[in-house]
């Protein structure tokens, strides 16, 4: 199939996936399925490559929706850029940076949105960008304009060496408001020093009556082996979208999409190292999709791939729902490398079996 007719597709399954009021069940094309819980409605690589305002467009690390349905797309090179969510086109440029004005390591990102609401004077949503980085790592808040206003605790064993027990380019990469707007999630991509290879921390913050967050509880969360955790969204129910991913040189990116219970999993924060006793509970997790077992749709790789359709991907959102089934965009970080692609991906996700 021509690849604009992939990109008609796209755009039509993006258009219905980014309207929050979806009409009747979504349902899912036969020849799209990924898997029983999982299916692909098209791709889109029309921003690779490409600038805004002298400012490349890529990188990106993480995907929210905006309050007036705008997608917000941050780059991991410190810039915010607003989509427009029909046709990826970008609309407006944030930079963002530190308290002594450098660039961040921007990963993670979550539009604060408490009640939703536009300014009566236009279209402007009201609220503010909680951007986690992985530098220190740090939460950072910063206005609609880039401007920082708060910055969140971050617990000592989460710093990266020597300050802490984190490996460096290996902590908060993914951030997720869950349901109500109460608790903030912060994945760490790796784990810490002395904790089991394949067990991750995912951090929690609270939210207090005056909109500050304090530190709340941990969980522990267990990767396949040799996988990260790049990006984590929350679902509407209170569980967990978890994308694992990794790279072998000549082989290329897995990419696995998983279904996470944190409700019952036990609070880790008092525990040094994990595993720890058999009283502990790790966060449950279900395996929705290995993206390898998408149709390809007729993409193409830059380098070995299990399946040209994959690439980096590390960027997750929400971006609607019909009944048990999420409307789900994924985008992948090309590292400004002539061997990967910009591309985003629009998935309907089943959450129950």
């Amino acid at each position: 199939m021509p690849l604009r007719t992939h990109l008609a597709l796209f755009t039509a399954g993006l258009a219905a996936a980014t309207c929050l009021t979806a009409v009747g069940p979504a349902q899912a094309h036969t020849q799209h399925t990924c898997s029983p819980a999982v299916s692909i409605d098209g791709y889109s690589d029309a921003l690779d490559k490409t600038t805004f305002e002298n400012t490349y467009v890529g990188n990106f690390s993480a995907l929210a929706v905006d309050g007036d349905g705008s997608l917000a797309a941050l780059s991991d090179r410190s810039s915010l850029f607003r989509l427009d969510a029909r046709t990826l086109k970008p609309r407006s440029l944030v930079p963002l940076s530190d308290e002594n004005g450098t660039a961040l390591d921007s990963e993670g990102l979550v539009v604060d949105l408490p009640h939703s609401r536009l300014r009566s004077s236009g279209d402007t949503p009201i609220g503010t960008y909680l951007v986690s980085s992985e530098t220190e790592p740090s939460i950072r808040r910063y206005s609609r304009t880039g401007r920082l206003l708060d910055r969140l605790p971050v617990p000592d064993a989460l710093r990266v060496s020597p300050a802490g027990r984190a490996r460096p380019n290996g902590t908060f990469e993914g951030l997720t408001l869950l349901p109500g707007g109460r608790t903030l999630l912060a994945s760490m991509e790796y784990a810490l020093s002395g904790d089991d290879s394949t067990i991750v921390r995912f951090q929690t913050w609270r939210r207090t009556p005056h909109g500050h967050f304090t530190l709340g509880a941990q969980y522990a969360y267990r990767t396949d082996p040799g996988l990260g955790v790049p990006e984590v969204q929350a679902t509407p129910d209170g569980r967990l979208l978890v994308l694992e991913r990794g790279f072998t040189s000549g082989v290329g990116n897995t990419v696995r999409l998983y279904l996470a219970d944190p409700r019952k999993a036990t609070d880790t924060s008092a525990v040094e190292t994990l595993p720890a006793g058999p009283g502990t509970r790790l966060v449950d997790k279900t395996l929705l999709t290995d993206l390898a077992a998408c149709p390809s749709l007729g993409a193409t790789a830059k380098q070995p791939q299990p399946n040209p359709l994959l690439d980096n991907i590390e960027a997750m959102t929400i971006t609607g729902r019909a009944r048990n089934t999420l409307k789900v965009l994924l985008a992948s970080d090309d590292n400004e490398n002539k061997t990967q692609t910009t591309r985003f991906y629009a998935l309907r996700v089943r959450t129950t079996a």
